[in-house]
């Protein structure tokens, strides 16, 4: 069921005990989102943790606090953040198919698993959604003047004031890790607006910034020449295809933070409008990521395939080998390009 975000104001009123989830391989987005959301709610006196994820690296440490569920927490109800499928939980999250109650999200591609969703595919994060919504939550909102001189709209005009630093610095998090720093196409002037008004805050972007977009391992370096060496140019040049397999990680002893974002890296590339990064999760199994300009869709890109995602940013898994992976996305390119 599809509710407004006022409706989901009101549902997080009225109960409590919440355990929130991310997505698998979580990135700012997710995590931020979960992290704002939870500390939102212990402000309205509520109960509230976020699921631990196994695949969370050691980049998101410093955010989390204490708002990881204890073993053997049960919830009253499951709030998803930023998870679009089922097929997207971390193996923590599984036993949850089928319960979740409340889902936000920002992806068009969402499949409504949820008893209730509220999505919204044109933000640029999620976390956008969740600060509308913790001012809903959190600030006493006008009433109406007397009909005929308001619009039913005057109920839920948000008072729009300043949050607490501990949620601004999560949901900063968020949009600027979405947006790569707020260089992406999606970002819009909505993304903008309220980062300028997390920013009012005080927390410190700056650190938030360098650690995530200005500061590099000594094997991520590595690992992007490894690409660089390897990296396979199609269609004069308009698209690349990079590809990351186990034995690369293994060669150069590169864990999951070492790889971070690495999908936003052959995009750089001076003439690329498609950029696909192949990463062998498993022998025989790919996951990619796809990230396009000049008007490709990869979210119909990577639904061929059985993902989704964005328009401009968007992925998918394929059974079989990096060559297998290859030939398919190259297939599925061409022919979203034949549709159009």
């Amino acid at each position: 069921m599809d509710i407004t975000l006022q409706d989901t104001a009101l549902y997080l009123k009225e109960l409590d005990n919440y355990l929130i989830l991310t997505h698998r391989r979580p990135d700012g987005d997710t995590i931020g989102c979960a992290i704002a959301l939870c500390l939102g709610l212990r402000r309205l006196g509520k109960r509230a943790y976020v699921l631990p994820n196994e695949g969370a690296t050691a980049l998101f440490a410093p955010y989390w606090g204490d708002t990881l569920a204890p073993e053997g927490f049960i919830p009253a109800s499951v709030v998803a953040v930023d998870i679009a499928s089922e097929g997207l939980f971390p193996q923590s999250a599984e036993p949850y198919r089928g319960k979740v109650d409340l889902c936000i999200d920002h992806h068009p591609s969402n499949e409504g698993y949820a008893a209730r969703t509220h999505l919204e595919g044109d933000k640029a994060a999620c976390g956008e959604i969740i600060y509308a919504l913790l001012q809903l939550l959190l600030f006493p909102q006008p009433e109406p003047p007397a009909f005929p001189f308001a619009s039913p709209k005057a109920l839920w005009e948000p008072v729009e004031l300043l949050l607490p630093q501990d949620l601004a610095l999560p949901l900063y998090l968020a949009l600027s890790t979405d947006t790569g720093c707020f260089v992406y196409d999606n970002t819009s002037p909505n993304t903008h607006r309220i980062a300028g008004k997390l920013m009012e805050t005080g927390i410190d972007t700056t650190q938030v910034n360098k650690r995530h977009f200005r500061t590099k391992s000594y094997t991520r370096l590595r690992i992007e020449g490894r690409i660089m060496e390897t990296l396979e140019l199609h269609q004069q040049g308009t698209i690349a295809l990079a590809a990351i397999t186990l034995e690369d990680m293994a060669q150069l002893h590169a864990g999951e933070v070492d790889v971070e974002d690495i999908a936003a890296f052959p995009g750089q590339l001076e003439g690329v409008q498609t950029a696909v990064t192949i990463r062998e999760m498993a022998p025989g199994e790919c996951r990619l990521s796809v990230r396009t300009t000049a008007g490709l869709n990869a979210s119909k890109v990577c639904a061929l395939l059985g993902g989704g995602g964005h328009a401009q940013a968007s992925g998918c898994t394929v059974k079989g080998s990096v060559a297998d992976a290859k030939a398919a996305i190259l297939k599925a390119i061409e022919q979203v390009q034949g549709e159009g």
